[in-house]
């Protein structure tokens, strides 16, 4: 009868340890690999996410702009605003309010991916009182469209803030309704942006004045400066808060920013 010696035997069971323990892993793996799978075809849009959140960890991809469309309804009309064609922001003004999507040159929105369809669908406004915004509309194309995973197969409302994916391409839909006129800027701001110029506020009001001269300002009329007058800024010395912002507002309104 043969013998067994201890340290043997452990390093025998180590060995089953460690074989049961690759066993676990593979299944692990395995199993993360068929959840991979139902996400790959259920539910694609989770998945772009997913790579998304982990490319942005990645310097050479964070130029890159996040697509989107936004549908804007004001006093000037309905129109839609995106930077899906060439890259590059724009506002898209259709006097039907429909814009066709697909990557046939001659869409309203064209866009260079195989995946999608010559016509692949449509954003249309429509104006039915209560239900009235922007729709979206899939024209039986090959690889769907799906707004927030879920495909579409009947003309669908967008919502603000909703992802759709045509084809292979994603972008985040905004819908603006509404616009707010913001109050006048505070006296002391204008004073530090007018400070950026080098020069104190009372020169600069007196170059304003001396460039845009205007005979009455917020009801005081101001005589014209000409080599006779004593001090042309005595004359600014004697205005209040409000006619220095006025005058800042005029010069700030007909300039180009600068650098800063």
């Amino acid at each position: 009868m043969i013998e067994i010696s201890k340290p043997h035997m452990l390093a025998v069971e180590n060995s089953a340890s460690v074989a049961e323990f690759q066993t676990k892993e593979i299944e692990k793996k395995l199993n993360l690999y068929q959840v991979f799978l139902k996400i790959y075809e259920n539910h694609t849009s989770v998945l772009e996410e997913i790579l998304k959140l982990e490319n942005l960890s990645q310097p050479s991809l964070t130029r890159l702009k996040p697509s989107y469309v936004q549908g804007i309804v004001d006093e000037s009309g309905v129109y839609l605003v995106t930077n899906l064609g060439n890259n590059q922001t724009e506002a898209l003004i259709q006097p039907q309010r429909i814009w066709t999507l697909g990557r046939d040159r001659h869409n309203g929105i064209y866009v260079a991916d195989k995946h999608m369809s010559r016509r692949h669908a449509a954003i249309q406004y429509l104006d039915l009182n209560d239900e009235s915004g922007f729709y979206l509309v899939d024209f039986k194309s090959t690889n769907g469209s799906f707004v927030n995973g879920e495909r579409v197969y009947h003309q669908i409302k967008l919502k603000d803030g909703d992802r759709v994916r045509l084809g292979n391409i994603s972008f985040d839909f905004f819908c603006n309704h509404s616009c707010r006129i913001l109050p006048t800027v505070a006296m002391e701001l204008l004073m530090q942006l007018a400070s950026r110029k080098r020069c104190s506020i009372d020169e600069t009001l007196t170059d304003i004045a001396m460039e845009s001269y205007s005979p009455e300002i917020s009801g005081k009329t101001l005589p014209f400066p000409n080599n006779s007058d004593l001090d042309y800024q005595s004359e600014y010395d004697g205005l209040n808060t409000e006619q220095k912002a006025e005058i800042l507002d005029r010069f700030f309104s007909q300039v180009p920013p600068y650098s800063v």
